[in-house]
């Protein structure tokens, strides 16, 4: 966990050109008009209920370390559900969640961008990540 590192790239992300087409970048991948940075991962699905519980504990602790820093930033905020959503749900939003329950969310003001820093651990068969989603879309 490296906390202030994290802070660093996502307040990167808020400045950094959106690609014109859906990739992989140099910290996770992006598309048009938003960023999501891979800030933690684990080794897979591998190691059982047990181990993956320890993983998502220790990634929920990191995001609210994260949200601690952005809180104190940007005030703070409730978390976003994104079964709450109403209609169609946006991308990023509809990819975030599908692979999170929780995320919190700001509006970084004067930059026109969305931040949002959430646990992927959805998946049983996919690996557990600490992500941070920068976009030009409202939240649903």
């Amino acid at each position: 966990m490296n906390i202030a590192r994290h802070i660093a790239l996502i307040d990167e992300l808020c400045f950094r050109p959106f690609p014109a087409e859906h990739g992989p970048s140099d910290v996770g991948f992006g598309g048009p008009g938003h960023h999501v940075a891979v800030l933690e991962a684990d080794d897979g699905p591998g190691g059982g209920p047990a181990r993956r519980a320890v993983t998502v504990d220790r990634f929920e602790k990191d995001r609210d370390a994260v949200y601690e820093v952005l809180a104190s930033r940007w005030g703070d905020t409730d978390p976003w559900d994104p079964r709450t959503g109403r209609g169609e749900t946006p991308e990023p939003w509809a990819w975030l969640g599908a692979r999170a329950g929780v995320a919190w969310v700001w509006e970084v003001q004067g930059t026109g961008r969305w931040v949002a820093v959430a646990v992927a651990d959805r998946g049983p068969a996919d690996g557990i990540q600490l992500l941070a989603v920068v976009t030009e879309t409202a939240p649903p």
